[in-house]
């Protein structure tokens, strides 16, 4: 399994995000709090942003998160709109390596997958950015398209019924996310919104996001619906 966060609002930086909350991506990569499946997160991490001029920009890892000091020096530095992170608990059997943690881009979106499937069941593309079932499973979402997102992840859980599908995406103006096996929560703040796979500090502001919903996040406004 994984953990990840998402971002959309005015400018924060990505230390405030993922370095600096009491329980956040750092700390969640030693000590989830919520996590269901696994007890650390340490096969790697990635961050991704959107600059001023929309580009969708990436720093990914195989190593665990707290061993980084040179992202520790720079995610200060980097602010934006929307931010997506996550760090990465890799399926046994799966490769750890850069191109295997998230967040994956197809050049428009960046995109998470918070859980496990059966690659027999996704179609082979040489679009995907590794032989992990989370890049394949990207790799299908990007060539239907995020706007498909729902019916993409009710296809995949009929075909392997013990899939945990959980995705969070961005394209630097809307957030989408899906739960299908594992928690994700939202947290309204007045500057944005964030969704997050657990929340990273004692907010009362959190709330949970029912199992099988798609979320959608534009103009800080939230919908929820039934997959």
């Amino acid at each position: 399994m994984c953990r990840h966060v998402a971002w959309l609002g005015a400018p924060r930086s990505v230390a405030d995000l993922v370095l600096d909350p009491p329980q956040g991506l750092l700390v969640q990569s030693y000590a989830p709090r919520r996590q269901k499946h696994g007890l650390m997160n340490a096969d790697g991490w990635g961050a991704g942003f959107f600059d001023d001029e929309g580009v969708a920009r990436r720093w990914r890892s195989d190593k665990p998160l707290w061993g980084d000091a040179s992202f520790a020096s720079v995610a200060p530095a980097l602010r934006s709109r929307c931010v997506l992170a996550a760090v990465r608990s890799a399926t046994i059997g799966m490769p750890i390596e850069p191109s295997a943690s998230a967040p994956f881009s197809d050049g428009q979106w960046l995109l998470s997958h918070n859980g496990l499937v059966d690659r027999g069941v996704l179609p082979l593309t040489g679009a995907a950015e590794s032989t992990v079932d989370s890049a394949i499973l990207a790799a299908l979402i990007f060539s239907r398209g995020l706007d498909a997102l729902g019916a993409t992840i009710a296809e995949v859980g009929e075909l392997d019924p013990n899939a945990r599908l959980n995705i969070l995406a961005a394209n630097g103006s809307r957030l989408l996310a899906t739960t299908w096996g594992d928690t994700l929560s939202v947290l309204h703040r007045p500057d944005g919104v964030v969704l997050a796979s657990e929340p990273y500090d004692d907010d009362p502001g959190w709330s949970d996001i029912p199992d099988r919903h798609l979320v959608d996040v534009r103009d800080a406004h939230v919908v929820v619906t039934p997959l």
